[in-house]
């Protein structure tokens, strides 16, 4: 036994390996020590060939090894199970054992292990010479994408795996730099590091024409993709190296071009919280969470999908409207297909399941159920009058007849296991039948015998029972010991009972347990060859689940638009972003109903496409600027949006820089982390890009802060022409929509009322003339005392004080809220000494200066 143990361990020595001994899974020697210190269990030893010797020695039940391999699987390490191939009452001497699968992040099968909504994916990229390959495959579904990147390689893989979210990722060896540049920026994702040879380009067209039966590449598209190519032919190696010989039937590959989606960068996708919120990475407080009112687990994860890859083109998303509009003008069609939807269980991961051969009795049955119920969801999808579902109904197979062979055959309550019997119907197979009818003519003998045999002896509480041990016996109280009979021969001595058997009674036995076992071993033959009978529909089966998931996310978008009153959004190529009364999804779904103050927006190309937005902390800035840009993404994924009316000019990327925070790890400072995304969006935004910036410079010295700010302005206005919503605390840039063609001012209006101040929330025209910063202050709870003494301070700098800096006190004179006369900055000029400022110093009085020579009020000849 350990001389299998020790064959089967060269094939994994950097996985932990699960002996099958029994009923447990057994691990030795350093793997049983890792396993006691990972899982908390008890760690043992047996005997070795010497006895001198103690073998290290800890087991897991096979019943519950589900939860070990997940605790394994989380903590870092993979899980290599080794299985008995043969059944222990027929092994002549040691049972046979061999290795059948290895379960790493990215190949899980187990439904308890994985999250039903979200993709379970495994990723291969590679880059080379300036270009990339990526490709993902989700052994659960058979989903498998492949991707070629030719331009700026990193920075596109980076946000594809960010959007995609694989659990593990194959790199190849010399790609190091690579790893450790995603091992930085993606701390929780697995990182697992293969051949270079795995990825050649020669050997995956063998392995991708092999496992898909292709003669050519051209009809996948990868005939002119080298490192996309690579990428998949690593991936299946892989699948292949860990499944052995349960390899779940996979998809044809799927290429996609990133560029036909709407870009959305990482820093994008985390500062809308489209999937997860910035605070604790939950659903809550997102996106996903308003929208996602789904009723299967794969509607779930198509609507996912779609947020994070917004459509360019006009006519898909027009149709996916369409098809929502269609749902949403009639609520009693959507009340119907709910009820339909709610029956239908996860067919991707079911029929995954079964094509690698481990799913089970329920596996099917649930398959069964759920392709009863195709036929009337066709039949009320044929209501609709929109070409998308036209299409999603010639998709969907009725798979009527696959349906009742499934339910025909299976019980309605299907055991876990699928060798201990007690799984096909009935009815289903003459054979079984018979078998059936001779055990429970063979247990009704034993009832007949324990009347018989009580009467003939005179004890009423002799009983006929049976273990595994002793197999059938006659049980019998101390307290009528004296009354057996000379033919009972004693097997037994309990407490208070003796056990007997007989010649006929044994007789008898054999033949159950000879029916019996004959009857088990049939029924697991008529499930596996009913199991391969499903599989091989599989291609069916998944283009049917991925019609009914499709329906599904566009029944959820319906729901949510009619509960919320949404409208539908008017799509075109002009660039033009017109929305009245929008609203923040995410925000208005956490506030009570009519609470949220709606807001118009107009970004024109040739008008105004520059938005400076002003206004104080805490007056809705950046529920603003995010509102917009989600409108805009929710048109472009084909839903309705929430706003009075929309007229939503696509946009090819959205960027968005908001709030900032050191990456210690990298040794980034926030204003140069500040700096790298702002960097960014100007060498990567296009005229037909939408831009979000929120505070930028704030992490420097206000001179600098705002200088970068206004360059930054003055760039996106002049060079890149995106629509941008720029938002600042500097009010000297709104003096930008006055030296800027198509730049505008706006601010959050406020009043303040009694000393205190009152947020409106609603966006006015104009620039802010008061940041407020002293009642935001006050209304955050700091001391009064603080409060006091910045009123103190602020008055002081207003009027004139001495400089808190030691900086000469003219620097004050002539910022922006001063009111100096013309007559006292005369006076004061007068005083300053050019020979006693440092260059910093003389920097900022001209900066003043210049500021009070463009400032009306004071156009003095004086001044």
């Amino acid at each position: 036994m350990l001389r299998q143990y020790i064959e089967a361990k060269t094939a994994c020595p950097d996985s932990l390996l699960f002996f099958r001994m029994g009923d447990f899974y057994e691990l030795f020697f350093d793997d049983a020590v890792s396993a006691s210190e990972l899982l908390g269990i008890t760690l043992t030893s047996r005997d070795a060939v010497n006895k001198d010797d103690r073998i290290p020695m800890a087991g897991v039940p096979v019943r519950s090894v589900d939860s070990y391999i997940a605790r394994c699987i989380q903590a870092g390490r993979t899980v290599t199970i080794c299985e008995q191939v043969e059944d222990p009452r027929e092994a002549k001497g040691v049972v046979k054992r061999s290795v059948v699968r290895t379960v790493t992040p990215g190949t899980i099968m187990e439904p308890d292990l994985l999250e039903d909504r979200t993709n379970n994916y495994l990723a291969a990229i590679a880059v080379h010479d300036g270009r990339a390959g990526l490709a993902l495959v989700d052994v659960t579904t058979g989903e498998l994408v492949t991707a070629q990147i030719n331009e700026h390689a990193e920075r596109v893989l980076e946000d594809e795996l960010t959007r995609m979210a694989p659990v593990e990722v194959l790199v190849p060896a010399d790609n190091g730099d690579l790893l450790e540049l995603l091992q930085r920026r993606f701390e929780e994702t697995a990182f697992t590091i293969r051949e270079e040879h795995e990825f050649d380009a020669d050997h995956a067209a063998d392995l991708v024409g092999e496992q898909f039966g292709l003669g050519t590449l051209k009809g996948v598209a990868l005939d002119d993709a080298p490192e996309a190519l690579g990428c998949t032919g690593a991936l299946l190696a892989y699948v292949r190296e860990t499944q052995r010989d349960a390899v779940p039937h996979l998809r044809m590959p799927r290429r996609y071009s990133p560029s036909h989606f709407v870009v959305l960068d990482g820093n994008t996708q985390r500062n809308l919280e489209l999937v997860e919120s910035l605070m604790d990475k939950k659903r809550r407080g997102t996106l996903l969470a308003v929208l996602d009112r789904t009723q299967t687990s794969m509607g779930a994860r198509k609507l996912r999908h779609w947020i994070l890859h917004p459509l360019l083109d006009v006519k898909r998303i027009q149709d996916r409207l369409d098809a929502v509009e269609a749902l949403y003008d009639d609520a009693s069609l959507r009340m119907e297909l709910r009820e339909i939807l709610k029956g239908i269980a996860d067919l991707e991961r079911l029929i995954g399941r079964i094509t690698a051969r481990s799913g089970n009795g329920r596996d099917l049955r649930a398959l069964g159920q759920s392709l009863e119920q195709i036929p009337p969801l066709r039949a009320l999808m044929g209501r609709m009058d929109a070409s998308l579902v036209e299409h999603l109904q010639e998709d969907m197979d009725d798979m009527a007849e696959e349906s009742r062979l499934i339910l025909s055959a299976l019980v309605d309550e299907p055991p876990v296991t699928v060798q201990e019997g007690n799984l096909i119907r009935t009815g289903y197979n003459g054979e079984l039948d018979r078998l059936h009818d001779l055990v429970r003519g063979g247990r009704d003998w034993i009832a007949k015998l324990q009347r018989e045999e009580s009467e003939r002896t005179g004890i009423p509480n002799l009983k006929i029972g049976y273990n595994k041990v002793f197999g059938y016996y006659i049980e019998v109280s101390k307290s009528y010991v004296d009354r057996v009979p000379s033919d009972f021969e004693r097997k037994q001595t309990l407490v208070n009972a003796e056990r007997y058997i007989t010649p006929a009674l044994k007789s008898q036995e054999e033949e159950i347990v000879t029916a019996q076992e004959r009857m088990t071993r049939l029924e697991y033959d008529l499930f596996v060859e009913l199991r391969d009978t499903v599989a091989q529909e599989s291609g069916r089966i998944q283009q049917t689940a991925d019609a009914v998931a499709t329906l599904d996310a566009l029944l959820a978008l319906a729901d949510v638009a009619a509960a919320k009153g949404y409208c539908k959004p008017e799509i075109e190529d002009s660039g033009r972003i017109d929305i009245r009364e929008g609203r923040h999804p995410v925000v208005e779904d956490l506030m009570k109903r009519d609470d949220f103050v709606p807001n118009d927006t107009i970004l024109d190309p040739d008008k105004a496409r520059l938005q400076i937005v002003t206004g104080p902390n805490m007056a809705g800035k950046s529920t603003y600027l995010r509102q917009v840009a989600l409108i805009t993404l929710m048109a472009q994924i084909g839903s309705f949006v929430p706003a009075a009316k929309a007229h939503i000019g696509v946009v090819d990327r959205i960027f968005t820089r908001v709030g900032a925070s050191d990456n210690l790890v990298r040794g980034e400072s926030t204003f140069m982390v500040e700096m790298i995304e702002t960097a960014n969006i100007l060498n990567a935004a296009t005229a037909k890009s939408l831009i979000v910036l929120d505070e930028i410079g704030r992490g420097t010295s206000t001179f600098d802060g705002i200088s970068i700010a206004w360059a930054v302005a003055e760039r996106i206005h002049d060079r890149v022409q995106a629509k941008t919503l720029f938002a600042t605390h500097y009010h000297e840039l709104t003096e930008l929509a006055d030296n800027l063609e198509r730049a505008k001012n706006v601010n959050v209006a406020v009043r303040e009322w009694g000393g205190k101040v009152v947020f409106l929330y609603r966006i006015v025209d104009g620039g802010a003339d008061h940041s407020y910063g002293i009642q935001v202050a006050k209304l955050a709870g700091l001391p009064q005392d603080v409060i006091t003494r910045a009123r103190e301070i602020l008055d002081s700098l207003e009027a004139g004080a001495p400089a808190l800096s030691g900086l000469p006190q003219q620097l004050y004179l002539f910022g922006p809220g001063t009111s100096a006369e013309p007559s006292r900055v005369e006076q004061e000029l007068e005083t300053v000494d050019p020979d006693e400022l440092s260059p910093k110093e003389a920097q900022e009085f001209l900066y003043h200066l210049k500021h009070l020579l463009k400032t009306p009020r004071q156009e003095s000849t004086g001044s």
